[in-house]
């Protein structure tokens, strides 16, 4: 078999999908008869369309990776793959349309408004930015509606920071989501396969002094990680069925990583949906699955079967 992993891109995330992918090519090295990895360029349909590969695998983040874009292409071409189909990626890939479907559903997220730049413009920014506080008071997270890597995200806990965090979250994208920030207990949980036999993974707590920024992610030491979480049994089934929710809600398939918020009530507040998570030295779900006691290569190759033998679903 052969497996083809995508990374790359020309997002902002670029250099974090190459770093991903090569991890995951090293974890199923020697398990399949050639795993490549190929950088998302002119050269990918006319690979696919050659016909000796049997599964690929997008590991791109942001745009183009995790928006449904790339997974609708490969359902085109007729082309096996691991991860979620792109109806639900383009689900989940935008925030204010995910927690649209969550609230519906009845999953906790906190309570947000999304607005356009050019409204800021045509009304008045400082107006707008009164109106924001006065609805859902200080502190706040703003933060693009799509994207990833906490790129362009701000916690506000000063009114005369606001205006500087929307022009930081306009840099990465026209719509910003303005949420009210919840104090708690930041986690992660990733979850491994499709449906009923999806298996959620220990949660991984996320001890970090100010923000959980892009430098803070993916540069060793600015970040304490527990894997397993620091939960009472009571608090790690509350946060492992929201995550299971969400994915099986989502009609998530193979993996996913959903970050949340504990609040002092102990509910699980949904912050993002992730259908292709970090796979690097400091990622999230290689760390759970770690703390589950999985050898990642097992893990992974274990996707790959499963997609292979799924074959084409769009």
């Amino acid at each position: 078999m052969h497996v083809l992993i995508l990374a790359g891109g020309l997002s902002h995330e670029r250099d974090v999908s190459i770093r991903s992918g090569r991890r995951v090519q090293e974890a199923l090295k020697g398990r399949f008869d050639q795993v490549s990895l190929l950088d998302v360029d002119t050269e990918l349909i006319p690979t696919l369309r050659a016909g000796d590969v049997d599964v690929v695998w997008p590991l791109l983040h942001g745009a183009s990776g995790e928006d449904g874009s790339l997974q609708a292409l490969l359902e085109l071409l007729g082309v096996t793959f691991v991860g979620t189909g792109s109806r639900a990626a383009r689900v989940a890939w935008n925030k204010a349309v995910a927690k649209a479907v969550m609230m519906r559903e009845g999953i906790s997220t906190p309570e947000y408004v999304t607005l356009p730049q050019s409204l800021f413009r045509e009304v008045g920014a400082e107006q707008v930015l009164d109106a924001i506080v006065a609805r859902f008071s200080l502190p706040l997270v703003v933060k693009p509606v799509r994207g990833g890597s906490a790129l362009g995200v701000s916690i506000v806990r000063d009114r005369a920071d606001l205006a500087r965090a929307m022009v930081h979250c306009f840099a990465y994208g026209d719509v910003a989501l303005i949420e009210r920030h919840v104090e708690g207990i930041e986690l992660a949980v990733s979850v491994l396969g499709t449906g009923d036999d999806a298996r959620v993974l220990p949660a991984v707590e996320v001890a970090v002094e100010g923000a959980y920024d892009y430098d803070a992610r993916y540069n060793a030491g600015r970040v304490e990680y527990f894997a397993p979480a620091r939960l009472t049994a009571e608090q790690a089934e509350v946060v492992s069925a929201a995550a299971l929710t969400v994915h099986r809600t989502m009609d998530l398939r193979d993996l996913s990583r959903v970050d949340l918020i504990l609040d002092g009530d102990g509910a699980a507040q949904v912050l993002d949906i992730n259908i292709a998570p970090g796979m690097t030295e400091t990622s999230l779900l290689p760390q759970a699955a770690e703390a589950a006691g999985l050898d990642l290569g097992s893990a992974y190759s274990a996707l790959v079967a499963d997609a292979h033998g799924r074959g084409i679903v769009d």
